[in-house]
C-alpha cells in the first residue's frame, strides 16, 4: 500500500508542524504509512535577502506545491500565512486543523514591555506588517531586517545586542520556547498576519482518497476564519509585500473579522470590522475588503 507523503520545509518549526500533522493523520490513514518528504524552498536557500526583495509570493511554499504537482508528495504542510491567496488550479486547500495562538510576541532581555522601549531603540523583524505597525505606534524606533529561523533570530537578538525582536507567538510555543516571550503584543494595534498560527493542508484537486484522510483534521471554525481572512487579502490584492493585518473569531455561528491596511512607513492606517454568517466566510472577507477600500485603503495600497 502506498505511503502517504507529507511535503514540508526542513526548518525546526516546519518539521514540528509536519510531525504534528503526521501523528494526527496516522490513525486515519492506517494501514498506510505516513512519512515526511523534506523540500528546500527559495526562502530557505536565500537567508540573506529581505523577503520583500524576493517578490514575496510563495517563497516558502512554491517548491512544496511543485512536489505535489509532480507526484513527489501527496499533502503539502504549510504555515498558512506563507501560502499565497492566488489559487494553484490543480491544487486545493483541503483542511486547516484547529488554529494555534495568533499573536505576535515581543522578545527582549532588556525591556519588560514594548511600551518600555526607549527612544531610538532597535527592533528586529523580517515582516513588513510588523514593521509598519510598530512604526505606526512608535515612529521613533529603528527597525532592523531580521531573517533566519526562530533559533537564528533569537541568537541575533543577543549577538547584535538588539533591544528586542518580534516573532510569532505560535512558533515560539511550538518549539518549546514560550519562556522567551516577554510580552504578547496587543492585537488592537499589532494585528496578526492573515492565517497566522494556522497550518494549511493542500492536496491535488483530484486525489479523493487523500482528501478524505486529510479532511478528518479540519476545524470548521478555523477554516471559516482563515477563508474570510484570505478572501479579504485576495480582494485587496495583497501578499507578503503589503502591510495588512487581521483578527477574527467565530461565536454562535457569527464570524467577526477586523482588518487593517498600513503604509510601509506606518504613517497611514485604515481599519474596519465586519460580521456575517460563519458559513459564508468568502462574502464576509470580500465585504470587509470593500469597506477598507472605501475608507481609503486603495490609496495606501497603490502607494
Amino acid at each position: 500500500m502506498n505511503t502517504l507523503r507529507l511535503g514540508t520545509r526542513g526548518s525546526p518549526l516546519a518539521l514540528w508542524q509536519a510531525n504534528f500533522i503526521a501523528a494526527a493523520l496516522r490513525p486515519v490513514a492506517a494501514p498506510r504509512a505516513v512519512e515526511l518528504v523534506l523540500i528546500e524552498t527559495h526562502g530557505d536557500r536565500d537567508q540573506a535577502s529581505a523577503l520583500s526583495a524576493m517578490g514575496g509570493f510563495g517563497v516558502f511554499t512554491k517548491a512544496i506545491q511543485n512536489a505535489l504537482l509532480d507526484g513527489r508528495a501527496d499533502v503539502a504542510v504549510h504555515s498558512l500565512k506563507d501560502l499565497p491567496t492566488i489559487p494553484e488550479p490543480a491544487l486545493e486547500l483541503v483542511s486547516v486543523p484547529k488554529r494555534g495562538p495568533t499573536g505576535d510576541a515581543f522578545v527582549s532581555r532588556k525591556h519588560r514591555h514594548f511600551d518600555d522601549l526607549p527612544t531610538g531603540a532597535t527592533v528586529g523583524t523580517s515582516s513588513l506588517r510588523r514593521r509598519a505597525q510598530v512604526l505606526n505606534r512608535r515612529p521613533d524606533l529603528k527597525l532592523l531586517d531580521l531573517r533566519g529561523n526562530v533559533d537564528t533570530r533569537l541568537r541575533k537578538l543577543d549577538e547584535q545586542n538588539l533591544d528586542a525582536i518580534i516573532l510569532a507567538e505560535a512558533g515560539l510555543i511550538r518549539l518549546g520556547l514560550a519562556d522567551r516571550i516577554t510580552e504578547v503584543l496587543d492585537p488592537s494595534w499589532m494585528l496578526p498576519a492573515v492565517g497566522q498560527g494556522a497550518i494549511g493542508l493542500e492536496c491535488r484537486a483530484g486525489d479523493t482518497e487523500t482528501h478524505r484522510i486529510v479532511s478528518a483534521l479540519r476545524c470548521a471554525d478555523t477554516l471559516a476564519r482563515v477563508r474570510a481572512e484570505r478572501a479579504m487579502l485576495f480582494a485587496l490584492g495583497g501578499g507578503c509585500l503589503v502591510p495588512i493585518g487581521t483578527t477574527s473569531k467565530v461565536l454562535d455561528g457569527v464570524l467577526t473579522v477586523r482588518g487593517a491596511v498600513l503604509s510601509a512607513d506606518g504613517a497611514r492606517r485604515i481599519v474596519a470590522t465586519h460580521t456575517g454568517p460563519a458559513d459564508a466566510p468568502l462574502a464576509v472577507g470580500q465585504e470587509l475588503a470593500a469597506m477598507l477600500l472605501a475608507e481609503g485603503a486603495d490609496e495606501v495600497l497603490k502607494a
